[in-house]
């Protein structure tokens, strides 16, 4: 089991826990919180399996626990899901004292904590992530909110954990597509900052890798760290440092928004935005055709798309990209690769580098 500190101001500092047991998180939750009701907040799949033991584990720690089950998909990651948790909080007695413990994936984690975030005007927030994606980045960070139908994550709020829960044993029942597409946010890890991470990829076998817990373990720590290092020094992404978390995203959130977030994975639409910032990268002079080579080479080899499926409208993923957070002014912003392990944010791009872009990634 491996500890990650995530250090912040003003008491506001918890820890991303690698390797906990479900059945332990509420000994531990109830270290950090004085209420002992908890409203666990869970999909109905993943909640069948694995519900049961966090359950019993809360139970012997003290809490009276309820749990109240989502629809899962980004296609539900709407205001009416944290409207009808609301309710279920209430009923559960939960006050300003009693956590919500979100036990899914990254729309149970964003939905869970946007509405721990507004509940009471806050309430204490465990995540425990059953996927890769929010195991190396949904989770942790503190980022919540939910889609409106002009895109994505445009209505939210900071809203930190106290605890960040890590059970890997739910990683084993993962299907291929879900495991691929938390494989898109390690690799983007590692080109931003981590290049031994990347070259460490580029040389695994995806399908043995799959099967060693140490590898397993060992890259969600080292995705978590840098994620918990960057929000460490810019909390809210008001220095300019967590922006580059982002890259590939105002691609890939246009992607998934002009698609109706049911043609492509989180991860896949990341995974062509990431092929998209390497060649606006490559037009900008900071990363070298080579290396653009590579960095589809190594989507490619962890089965991620490198181009979209089908030609879209253009002016669909125009006015998606003009909804981005990242925007300003209406100016587009984008996060792109600087060499290996570094990347920088550049605005005032061209419309016609802009367009040469898009038509790289069939976009």
């Amino acid at each position: 089991m491996k500890r990650i500190p995530v250090a912040l101001s003003e008491g506001r500092s918890y820890e991303l826990v690698v390797g906990g047991r479900l059945a332990s998180l509420g000994r531990e939750l109830a270290r950090l919180v004085k209420g002992r009701r908890a409203l666990v907040v869970s999909a109905g799949p993943i909640a069948r399996r694995y519900a049961p033991p966090l359950m019993r584990g809360l139970k012997r720690a003290g809490f009276r626990a309820h749990l109240a089950l989502i629809p899962d998909g980004e296609q539900h990651k709407t205001l009416d899901a944290p409207r009808r948790l609301y309710g279920q909080a209430l009923r559960a007695g939960i006050d300003r004292r009693c956590p919500l413990v979100a036990l899914g994936g990254g729309v149970v984690g964003d939905v869970a904590g946007f509405t721990a975030a507004t509940f009471l005007r806050g309430v204490p927030l465990a995540q425990c992530p059953t996927t890769l994606l929010a195991m190396v980045d949904a989770s942790v960070g503190g980022k919540t909110g939910v889609d409106l139908a002009q895109g994505k994550n445009l209505v939210g709020a900071f809203w930190q954990p106290v605890l960040v829960w890590m059970d890997l044993s739910t990683l084993r029942t993962l299907p291929d597509r879900q495991w691929r597409t938390g494989m898109a946010e390690v690799i983007k890890y590692g080109l931003i900052a981590d290049r031994k991470l990347f070259e460490d990829l580029e040389a695994a076998d995806p399908a043995a890798f799959r099967r060693d817990p140490r590898a397993v373990e060992t890259i969600v720590a080292r995705s978590a760290a840098i994620k918990a290092g960057v929000v460490a020094r810019d909390e809210r992404e008001t220095r300019g440092l967590r922006e580059i978390l982002n890259l590939g995203h105002t691609f890939g959130h246009a992607l998934e928004t002009a698609t109706g977030y049911t043609a492509y994975t989180h991860g896949e639409a990341i995974a062509v935005g990431m092929a998209a910032a390497a060649r606006l990268g490559e037009a900008l002079g900071t990363f070298p055709s080579e290396n653009v080579a590579r960095v589809d080479r190594l989507l490619e080899r962890w089965g991620l798309p490198t181009r979209a499926r089908r030609p879209l409208s253009r002016g669909k993923i125009l006015r998606a990209m003009s909804k981005d957070k990242k925007t300003m002014a209406g100016r587009f912003r984008f996060v792109v690769p600087q060499g290996w392990g570094r990347a920088r944010v550049v605005s005032g791009i061209p419309r016609e580098r802009l367009e040469r872009t898009l038509d790289a990634v069939g976009i």
